[in-house]
């Protein structure tokens, strides 16, 4: 007994909606993880900082070299930010187009079709974007404070340090504020 060509096709696409959306759950988890990463680095930082206040010898340490990891760090978080949220946009389109397979978005609730779903999981979504901004301005504002306390000797001397790690902070919370325009927004307005 073989399938009507319509009921195959509707499972072919079951699976992939199925398939796309476990992608975007990966996404959002990794988006996560890149969360935790930033974390761990700038509290490894932050702690190498503190440390090398007791080696011995430590006017020879280039102890500035350190402040160059938190813009680093922070231009990493904003980067992956960027990069999930591109990918979660296409991911979304695509299983936007799944649901208006054969007009079933007219039938069933949509989450990626109707913007009465789609607007308000991306205004929810919208504080991810604030906590990171909020965590890179931060980290780096005690990143700076730690380094002026600790090594005020190395302080007036490393300005270019300072302003580098502070213009990328800058730009780093710019981008994870502005990171909502690169989120989903359904074309079609399937609200009934």
């Amino acid at each position: 007994m073989t399938q009507s060509t319509t009921t195959s096709d509707r499972v072919s696409a079951n699976y992939r909606y199925i398939a796309a959306y476990n992608e975007v759950n990966a996404r959002i988890a990794q988006r996560q993880h890149a969360l935790s990463i930033y974390i761990t680095l700038v509290v490894g930082i932050i702690a190498a900082l503190v440390a090398s206040k007791r080696v011995e010898a430590q006017d020879n340490l280039p102890i500035e070299w350190l402040l160059y990891g938190f813009p680093v760090a922070s231009a990493f978080l904003a980067l992956l930010n960027y990069k999930y949220e591109r990918i979660i946009t296409n991911l979304r389109q695509y299983l936007s187009e799944l649901e208006r397979l054969n007009n079933t978005n007219m039938d069933l609730p949509s989450y990626n079709t109707d913007t009465r779903w789609a607007v308000g999981a991306n205004k929810a979504r919208r504080f991810h974007d604030f906590a990171c901004a909020v965590l890179v301005a931060a980290c780096n504002s005690i990143a700076i404070g730690v380094f002026y306390r600790i090594y005020p000797e190395h302080f007036q001397s490393n300005l270019f340090v300072i302003w580098v790690t502070t213009i990328v902070a800058l730009l780093s919370v710019a981008a994870l504020l502005a990171m909502t325009r690169f989120s989903y927004k359904p074309k079609w307005n399937t609200a009934k």
